[in-house]
């Protein structure tokens, strides 16, 4: 039995698909297929039911996979507990981010954290905030950049900036002859939203209320992208005459299409807005890595009000 099984079996558990669990674990399918195998049959049990559609484990399965992550845990905090005293500044930063910051807010900080800390190699991803949250507890990364509240036992986090949302429309749509949005104006239009597993599209419906209204009852009136999609699809099918969306304001851009093709409008008080922060565990013990980043970001990012601190 070997870190690296008990790492596979905890992905597959997670994922319930021998791809999407390989390619987490930057492995091909049949090497961590042989892998879990091999396990069980070290273990003399089955810790996945198996079928044509989805990988599921088994009662016993759950418990072992529980232990797994456990024992994961327990690795990652012996891990950092050995680069105490080291230079804090000379090991990698794994750095994970949500699909819907993690492109507008990377070209920001990075220069700008590589400019400070020249020493310190960067490994950033992006992710769903399920994902990243194990792959945080796993110790497969450092620090992660998400929507908060985040709470998650053992997990400190600390608030970075506030962004609120612009409505993204059309230049002929007649929404552009508003000065502000009120929510209930985007009812009687076709809204585009992410699909289910992005935090941001339940933001904007808990922002929305009609809109989730008409979610829940897969009304006509509104229109969601399919799961996986990502803000710029969103941009580019409003380019397209799809509909209307909702964006962060970090990627609520319109300079990429030629002028008078789409436009952006702000919400009326009380704007709708997320409060974007950092989540590291507990035991991480590189604090000058974390306050290295914190400053990287509320200096290299212009485009939201840094919360003052």
């Amino acid at each position: 039995m070997t870190l690296t099984e008990l790492r596979y079996i905890v992905t597959l558990a997670q994922e319930e698909h021998f791809g999407r669990a390989a390619e987490r674990c930057f492995v091909s399918q049949p090497t961590l297929s042989i892998a879990v195998k091999k396990l069980e049959e070290e273990l003399d049990v089955a810790l996945f039911e198996r079928t044509k559609t989805r990988v599921h484990p088994t009662p016993l399965g759950e418990k072992i996979v529980a232990q797994a992550q456990i024992a994961l845990e327990q690795t990652a905090a012996i891990k950092d507990l050995a680069t105490e005293g080291k230079d804090q500044l000379a090991s990698p930063l794994k750095i994970g981010a949500i699909f819907t910051i993690g492109p507008y807010l990377f070209p920001h900080f990075i220069p700008q954290l590589q400019s400070q800390a020249r020493q310190m190699p960067l490994v950033v991803e992006e992710g769903y905030t399920a994902t990243l949250r194990h792959r945080l507890r796993n110790g497969e990364l450092d620090v992660i950049i998400v929507a908060l509240p985040f709470t998650e036992a053992d997990v400190v986090t600390q608030a970075l900036y506030e962004e609120p949302f612009e409505v993204l429309i059309p230049t002929d749509h007649p929404l552009a002859e508003q000065a502000e949005i009120q929510p209930a104006d985007l009812d009687q239009y076709n809204v585009l939203l992410l699909g289910e597993g992005h935090c941001f599209r339940d933001q904007i419906l808990e922002a929305c209320p009609n809109l989730q209204h008409k979610a829940d009852n897969n009304s006509s009136g509104l229109h969601a992208a399919t799961e996986g999609s990502s803000l710029e699809t969103m941009r580019h099918m409003v380019a397209s005459g799809l509909g209307i969306t909702v964006l962060p304001q970090s990627a609520a851009g319109t300079s990429q299409y030629a002028p008078g093709v789409l436009t952006t409008r702000p919400f009326a008080e009380p704007v709708p807005k997320r409060t974007v922060g950092l989540a590291w565990r507990a035991s991480f013990p590189r604090h000058q890595a974390i306050d290295a980043l914190r400053s990287a970001i509320c200096d290299g990012h212009g485009i939201c009000t840094i919360i003052q601190r």
